[in-house]
């Protein structure tokens, strides 16, 4: 289906059924911006935590048992 074959669909549609469309698509704008900005976050954390030795210190004590004290 082509772009304007869409265009002419929805506008023959209800008007209560445009708006639901179009918050549809705004929601899935917003998720898939959103997905893109974590993407981001996620690579340029992952390199700090990669390299910065103070965000890794406590990796070394990962499999020592803790207790806790009463």
């Amino acid at each position: 289906m082509q772009t304007i074959d869409l265009i002419q669909a929805i506008q023959d549609l209800p008007l209560n059924k445009r708006f639901y469309i179009i918050e549809e698509i705004i929601k899935s704008i917003k998720m898939e911006k959103m997905s893109q900005q974590m993407e981001l976050a996620v690579h340029e954390l992952y390199e700090d935590y990669k390299n910065d030795q103070e965000l890794t210190a406590f990796t070394a004590i990962d499999l020592e048992h803790f207790y806790e004290t009463k």
